[in-house]
């Protein structure tokens, strides 16, 4: 079911994610006389796919019919009824027959570090639902704070136990919980819980003066989890995260037996990341490390998910997408007994002080679309062999990059349609052709690349240059005009990540980022009038330091900030860019990237 099947006809849908089998019945757009649909709902309704996720939709002049095997494909029959319906209400005449290549596919957002609010997170489930994502995963408690409501120790929801400045005291009524829990289920997706443990738990040590995995401590855990499972029923919430990642411990066999018990006894079952402290046959891993899919060790003989594919604050969003889309889902983008489906992560470790830009600082929809192409349609996209992508983009003629251009026309018309605000940081990017000199002590590479964004830090390593090693880099493009023109671009030099402070900040009044520079045809083209030159600077990890507490604003973020008007001379122009890695943990990118105005 990874092959999709696109519809060759004079008119075109704009579908993400595109559905298995679209038939044509008419040329014409229709207004049908009856657009309420008439429902059919019944196991085995469509016919060859068990999933229950699984509908048809037929448009004809007289009415709209939506079979499913249950509840949960109406709705996501509406969804595409939704992305079909033209914007003078009209339709056009089709079949569609659909279903997921993979049953899980989930978003995560990690509450405990910043608090988002319900109104918040039901916008996240809604973009969510809008590309049949079917779960969210709460990561409801981390070093910061306990998010969720304690009858039991209500001292676990007393701000002055928890970090400053990171919403103290803020947290989710049981109430609240239920109603984002029945919220969703309308939307079609499951809550998936997430109570980090024993680890990502200072609150804990500062609440309570005992770290999580001490007697005393699971004894306080093990009361907690009994009385969210009180007040929220297993029919409702069926699944419970448990963490397990990055801690080390004294018995970590016995904690994780425990913690899996009191998750099974409570009639639920437990997931956990890996890499992570060891867990039974039956418990889902949620798969985390990043790096080559063919190359990746991914659990073997258990049930997992894949978050494989990059976290989404820590890339530039432009990329992102192309990420995402050329990673094969469970390391063969292909469902099995074992391999469940996967969840796209936002962790914004460094604080957040204006909530409404949590997602559009780490492009939150154009990560969904991809992941929604992805995990819906399966299927392994990359065609040849450049480091299976990842984040280096192959020529404009590469059939991976063709696919990755046409997905991008279908987000650029949701944009229009459904989302400008929301994805006012988006702009397509397209396979550009550089010429790359990079230079250094002992190290000398010229190459080309193409893109209007290179992750530099992977051509040097797909070049043979040691991560971290200091270079120079030089970058030249031609671009062709058939006229005089001021043309505007994104330019940017860094694509810093928003859960750690580690970058060059704001340059001094005059200059670019890195010691970046940028000429056309031989003439400097100006940076921004900096709002606030030379601040954030910081050459090193903040994570757990006073600097992560400092919000990133959008003047730091290029794509973000206003395009850069540059002067186009009729014929060809010359293109040329240089900047510098200088420091370690630097995210070493250029970005040249044309914005329509």
């Amino acid at each position: 079911m990874s092959v999709r099947i696109a519809a060759a006809v004079e008119q075109s849908l704009s579908l993400i994610p595109q559905p298995q089998e679209v038939k044509w019945t008419g040329k014409k757009a229709i207004l049908p006389k009856d657009t309420v649909p008439v429902i059919k709902i019944a196991a085995g309704t469509i016919a060859g796919n068990d999933s229950p996720e699984a509908y048809r939709i037929t448009i004809t002049p007289k009415r709209i019919s939506i079979d499913a095997n249950s509840d949960q494909g109406v709705v996501w029959a509406r969804q595409t009824l939704r992305q079909l319906r033209y914007q003078d209400g009209t339709y056009p005449q089709v079949q569609i027959v659909d279903a997921p290549e993979f049953p899980i596919r989930g978003f995560m957002y990690d509450d405990g570090r910043n608090f988002a609010g319900i109104e918040r997170i039901k916008s996240y489930i809604d973009l969510m639902s809008a590309y049949k994502l079917n779960v969210f995963q709460w990561h409801l408690t981390d070093k910061p704070a306990w998010r969720i409501e304690s009858k039991a120790y209500p001292r676990l929801n007393d701000g002055k136990f928890q970090r400053p400045g990171r919403d103290q005291g803020m947290f989710y009524t049981y109430d609240e919980i239920r109603d984002v829990i029945e919220y969703a289920r309308l939307r079609g997706i499951t809550v998936i819980p997430e109570i980090d443990m024993p680890g990502h738990s200072d609150y804990f040590q500062t609440t309570f003066g005992i770290p999580m995995d001490s007697r005393e401590g699971m004894k306080i855990l093990e009361e907690c989890i009994d009385e969210f499972c009180r007040e929220i029923p297993a029919a409702s919430c069926p699944y419970i995260h448990i963490g397990s990642d990055e801690v080390r411990i004294n018995d970590a066999e016995g904690f994780m037996r425990w913690s899996q018990d009191v998750v099974s006894r409570n009639g639920r079952r437990a997931l956990v990341w890996d890499p992570g402290l060891p867990a039974d046959s039956l418990t889902i891993r949620q798969f985390w490390r990043e790096g080559r899919p063919d190359k990746l060790e991914y659990p073997k003989g258990v049930p997992f998910v894949d978050s494989g594919m990059g976290y989404l604050n820590n890339y530039d969003p432009l990329l992102t997408p192309f990420k995402i889309y050329f990673h094969p889902l469970c390391g063969t983008g292909t469902s099995d007994q074992h391999r469940l489906g996967g969840i796209l992560c936002l962790w914004n470790d460094v604080r957040v002080a204006d909530k409404n830009l949590t997602a559009i600082h780490s492009g939150l929809p154009g990560g969904i679309m991809a992941f929604s192409e992805s995990a819906w349609c399966g299927g392994d996209r990359a065609t040849c062999d450049i480091g299976t992508y990842g984040t280096i983009i192959p020529p404009h003629d590469d059939a991976g990059m063709k696919g990755f251009e046409e997905l991008q026309k279908r987000m650029a018309n949701h944009k229009e349609r459904f989302l400008g605000k929301e994805m006012s940081y988006w702009t397509p990017i397209h396979a550009s052709t550089w010429q790359v000199e990079i230079t250094g002590d002992s190290v000398s590479r010229e190459f080309t690349a193409y893109g209007d964004v290179l992750d530099l830090d992977a051509l040097c390593a797909s070049h043979g240059i040691p991560a971290d090693t200091p270079v120079t880099c030089r970058l030249s493009r031609n671009i062709v005009s058939d006229t005089d023109t001021v043309r505007y671009f994104k330019i940017g030099f860094e694509a810093p990540a928003r859960s750690n402070r580690n970058s060059d900040g704001i340059a001094e009044h005059g200059k670019w980022p890195n010691f970046g520079e940028v000429t056309v045809n031989g003439v400097p083209v100006a940076p921004p009038l900096w709002k606030e030159p030379g601040a954030y600077r910081y050459h090193y990890h903040t994570w757990a330091r006073l600097e992560e507490e400092l919000p990133y604003t959008d003047e730091q973020l290029y794509w973000m900030r206003d395009p850069i008007p540059v002067t186009i001379n009729k014929g060809n122009n010359t293109v040329a860019l240089t900047l510098r890695r200088h420091f370690k943990g630097q995210h070493f990118q250029a970005a040249f990237i044309e914005a329509p105005m």
